[in-house]
């Protein structure tokens, strides 16, 4: 049996690399560019609502690619 669910919400995330503004803007497009995924799926657009942390909330601090590339994400915070 399905699950329901009131809200979902996507929070882009982004690497250190770039200035705090262009990361939230990369957050954001990467959180959308997921909705829209979602949706042509056939989810609704209405369940999801985004937010961008940018570098601000990093699951990794070290450097080098394979850190950065676990920062750069979208996460599910169901509600």
């Amino acid at each position: 049996e399905r699950q329901k669910f009131e809200s979902v919400r996507l929070a882009g995330h982004a690497d250190e690399r770039g200035s705090t503004i262009f990361n939230l803007s990369l957050g954001e497009e990467r959180a959308e560019a997921v909705r829209n995924y979602l949706v042509d799926l056939g989810a609704s657009r209405d369940v999801f609502s985004i937010v961008s942390y940018g570098e601000e909330q990093p699951l990794s601090r070290g450097m080098g690619e394979e850190n950065w590339a676990q920062n750069r994400r979208v996460e599910f915070i169901v509600q």
